[in-house]
């Protein structure tokens, strides 16, 4: 009776009448004809539409008489026809609402913000409510409007008028053809610390003015040394001068923001007769033969350079050994991995230099300056904090009620360009960025992507096409959150990430003055839901900066390398009073790992350690700062575009995958690796696939943790918690196929023939979760729901955690074992990125904020759903999932409830 219903009331013009057999074929159908029901109350014909919720359930709403109602997700039933039944059975039963009942329900349930509410908000712009842009977002009756703020930095105070800065006539005059008249407190700060000799990290936002800020008093110090040993001696007619020396080295991450910033540095530098030049792998031969042979005083270049020049003994790297100052701007992308190397490489320069290296850092976002820097530097240094960039920002959070968020962002940036706003779009992944440049090209939308991993000619490609306005947007990852310059951007829409890393790409609107838009899209995540009801913990929460220098790999490439610029004498090891080695802790140790290598050996005298040169050039030279372990070159046609490292590189290349490269898809022909010949090259070969392929993959993964030392137990709450060196043994057994244009979390399994296998040593932390035994008590499989209720609080603790540790959580992965409760958190890293550290250490808040956002998501499934317990990263398909048991099992470790870690118990499986 039900099905014949369906057939009169549905408009069937052109339907397959086998259409009720098969859920996503109907889907598909729909969707391409634009069918729509019929309405049980006007009668209308396709009048009928639906909405899904963010929590699953879906809205029919007739566009004619306006009836409308709230269908529950039922987990037996996949079908539209079947929800609309249900949609019929409500309107018999007199349980539907016209559109204004509607409104109330989704305004008490946080669905949709009443548009007087939202009114209210524009009236805190003085344009507001006239702007058209605004206007449309807001008022989309799609999303929910979780803030709207006018920022626009108050008068950042000034600090003195030019001429009172004690610097050289010739450097104000040329701040004065440049419009300046007066610096800002936080740079008068900075240059009288810095000519001091003070070791200074400069935060201050973007284009606020901190290259100025540690340039003019680096310079004037520079031009008083230039003065000095310029004096000639003339003595029977004979004139001496001394040779030009490098005076200053100026780091910064990437090639392209080191020529974005050469023109301004060598504006005040050319007024004092100071020269300066970039060394790196893009400068021309006859560009190095110049600095060569006749030095710059500045020098700029980054770490990849230093690294390299420095252990090869190269002429570059005896030319900086009469540096004085180091500068390293954008300080706060030196987080995780590459911060450990770039940690010993400062240790390695100032072992070679003459003189005291004064250390001065700039960045836009640094919470933790103090700490991280220490911890970068290995020594304290002055913080100065200022302000002091122009214009205002529209910002706007929305949380995508009635659509996906990758429908949201879609939406956004079609407006913003629609507008004519040149528009940057940040995701925090590769996968991410990719998607979103893919589906937007085929909405014809003129975007390319921007992100690492791509050939550095291909983003030049991209700048210059934006810069010159040929591009209106761009897909990007984190790398466009430095202070590079190209050109206006009037709108930026980010994922979630911390509020200063917000900052600092919203930075890039209206850097000229003008007024720009900042548009944050919440997701389908569990940090999302719970900032959704709780914006002003969004405003709250910093990102707290982490690095590891005890990382035992990181150390050992590293004292290697130290080895190859000099030897290593033994009075070197124990140099300070505290017992401690100026070249780094327990670097004792990693000499003799690798003097048993035989890569390092005992001088004849026995006071040195010397490198096996032979040896070592073959290890270092395969050595990345940027990452440990091998590189898997990605090829096209036998040409090598892109590479990923282990041991991601598993997960996104193994056989069948499909691969994003620069908005298109590719799949893995074939995956070129084998672990126990280590000597063989690793690659992947790509194949093209059509336009109109229906999917994209996700590794399915496990993950098996052993524990090879612990480094410092504590208590948190009642639960015992161990933070230590582990072993993972990963292995990529499948993957999941996810329907293109389909925002789900789950995929149709297909298993390899032969797992991927590859095996690690990292850092993180074990701890014994509380037993969820109330739910266990009516449970019919105790074995599936407590390894389920485990593996969803791995996944919330996580996941939730992200803000808290500064966005860590991808940097992280997390095992539970079966039905144990062990459950392991470690870095993604190997060796060790610290991200697992700063989660250990605020694992109190970590887990308060865990439970509150699994009680406050209103799904009722018992899996839970995206926004709660589901995690994107999950290698096993987010299942074996169960809420109910996750909220008892964070509930109790609040409550105090004690456990202790067992390492005896015996575990069925690990959940990924």
């Amino acid at each position: 009776m039900k099905r014949l219903r369906l057939l009169l009331l549905k408009d069937v013009t052109n339907v397959d009448t086998n259409f009720i057999t098969e859920n996503i074929r109907i889907r598909h159908q729909m969707a391409a004809r634009g069918s729509r029901y019929r309405c049980p109350s006007c009668n209308s014909f396709s009048s009928v539409n639906v909405d899904k919720i963010f929590d699953g359930r879906l809205l029919f709403s007739c566009s004619k008489c306006n009836v409308c109602a709230l269908v529950p997700k039922d987990a037996d039933v996949d079908s539209l026809d079947s929800a609309y039944l249900e949609f019929l059975n409500l309107y018999d039963n007199g349980r539907i609402a016209n559109n204004t009942e509607l409104q109330a329900i989704m305004r008490q349930e946080r669905i949709l913000r009443p548009s007087s509410e939202i009114r209210r908000l524009l009236e805190r712009s003085n344009d507001g409510t006239r702007n058209k842009l605004l206007k449309e977002v807001l008022f989309s009756q799609k999303d929910y409007v979780v803030e709207y703020r006018l920022i626009q930095d108050s008068d950042t105070k000034l600090g003195s008028i030019l001429d009172e800065l004690p610097v050289d006539d010739r450097i104000i005059s040329a701040m004065s053809r440049k419009g300046i008249k007066h610096i800002y407190e936080f740079q008068k700060q900075s240059i009288n610390r810095i000519l001091l000799g003070i070791d200074t990290v400069i935060v201050a936002p973007t284009a606020s003015g901190k290259t100025e800020a540690f340039c003019i008093p680096i310079l004037q110090k520079i031009s008083e040394y230039l003065d000095s040993s310029s004096s000639h001696l003339n003595t029977n007619q004979i004139t001496y001068t001394t040779k030009s020396q490098v005076s200053a080295i100026f780091l910064y991450p990437t090639k392209a923001l080191s020529r974005d910033q050469l023109p301004k540095i060598r504006e005040f530098a050319e007024n004092v007769g100071i020269r300066v030049g970039i060394f790196d792998g893009d400068t021309s031969l006859d560009e190095r033969n110049r600095i060569l042979s006749s030095p710059p005083e500045v020098v700029i270049t980054n770490f990849d350079v230093l690294h390299y020049h420095l252990w090869h003994r190269t002429e570059f790297s005896h030319l900086l050994r009469s540096s004085k100052f180091l500068v390293v701007d954008e300080a706060h992308t030196y987080t995780g991995v590459f911060g450990a190397n770039v940690h010993y490489i400062v240790k390695r320069l100032e072992r070679l230099c003459t003189n005291r290296l004064q250390i001065i850092a700039a960045s836009a976002t640094l919470p933790n300056a103090t700490e991280f820097c220490k911890a970068l530097f290995g020594r304290e240094i002055e913080v100065i904090q200022g302000e002091g960039r122009k214009g205002k920002i529209n910002f706007v959070m929305l949380f995508p009620s009635l659509h996906s968020y990758r429908s949201l962002v879609l939406d956004l940036v079609k407006r913003t360009t629609a507008g004519g706003h040149k528009t940057i779009a940040f995701s925090n992944s590769h996968l991410g960025s990719e998607l979103l440049s893919f589906y937007l090209s085929r909405q014809g939308i003129k975007i390319k992507v921007h992100r690492a991993g791509l050939l550095s000619s291909v983003r030049k490609v991209v700048e210059q096409s934006f810069k010159d306005g040929h591009l209106k947007a761009i897909s990007a990852t984190p790398t466009l959150e430095l202070g590079m310059d190209i050109g206006d951007v009037n709108a930026v829409v980010s994922g979630i990430v911390p509020i200063n890393r917000l900052k600092q790409r919203f930075g890039r609107a209206a850097r000229r003055g003008q007024e720009g838009y900042a548009f944050l899209a919440l997701g389908n995540d569990p940090i999302s839901q719970y900032y959704s009801s709780h914006p002003d913990d969004y405003f709250a929460d910093q990102e707290q900066l982490y690095t590891d220098p005890s990382n035992p790999f990181v150390q050992e490439y590293q004292v290697l390398a130290m080895a190859c610029d000099k030897p290593i004498s033994k009075s070197e090891l124990y140099s300070n009073i505290n017992g401690n080695s100026s070249i780094g802790n327990n670097v004792n140790n990693t000499i003799q790992k690798l003097v048993a290598k035989d890569l390092i050996k005992i001088s004849a005298n026995g006071r040195l350690f010397v490198p096996n040169f032979k040896k070592a050039y073959c290890i270092l030279n395969e050595y990345s700062i940027r990452g440990i372990g091998t590189t898997i070159d990605i090829l096209f046609n036998k040409k090598i575009v892109g590479e990923r490292s282990l041991p991601q590189a598993i997960e996104e290349l193994h056989e069948n995958a499909i691969y994003f490269l620069s908005g298109r898809r590719y799949q893995v022909k074939k995956l070129h690796y084998n672990p126990q010949h280590t000597e063989e090259p690793h690659y992947a070969e790509l194949t093209s696939i059509p336009d109109d392929y229906p999917y994209y993959t996700r590794a399915m993964v496990d993950e098996w943790p052993s524990i090879l030392e612990i480094y410092e137990q504590k208590r948190v709450f009642e639960i015992e918690v161990k933070y230590c060196s582990l072993k993972i043994k990963k292995k990529v057994v499948g993957y999941t196929n996810i329907e293109i244009g389909q925002e789900v979390t789950q995929g149709r399994k297909v298993m390899l023939p032969e797992p991927v296998e590859f095996e690690f040593i990292t850092k993180g932390f074990v701890f014994m979760a509380p037993r969820p035994i109330e739910i266990l008590k009516d449970a019919n499989d105790e074995d599936y729901t407590e390894m389920s209720g485990y593996h969803a609080s791995e996944h919330v603790l996580i996941e939730g955690s992200s803000m808290i540790t500064g966005g860590a959580s991808q940097d992280m992965g997390g095992v539970s074992l079966g039905s144990s409760g062990l459950i392991f958190i470690h870095d993604g890293s190997i060796g060790g990125n610290g991200a697992s550290k700063a989660l250990y250490d605020r694992f109190d808040a970590a887990i308060r904020r865990a439970l509150r956002i699994i009680m406050e998501c209103p799904c009722k499934s018992e899996s839970g759903c995206p926004r709660c317990t589901y995690s994107y990263r999950c290698g096993n398909n987010n299942e074996y999932l169960h809420k109910a048991a996750a909220i008892e099992i964070l509930n109790k470790a609040v409550l105090g409830h004690q456990t202790q870690i067992d390492l005896e118990i015996q575990a069925e499986r690990a959940l990924v």
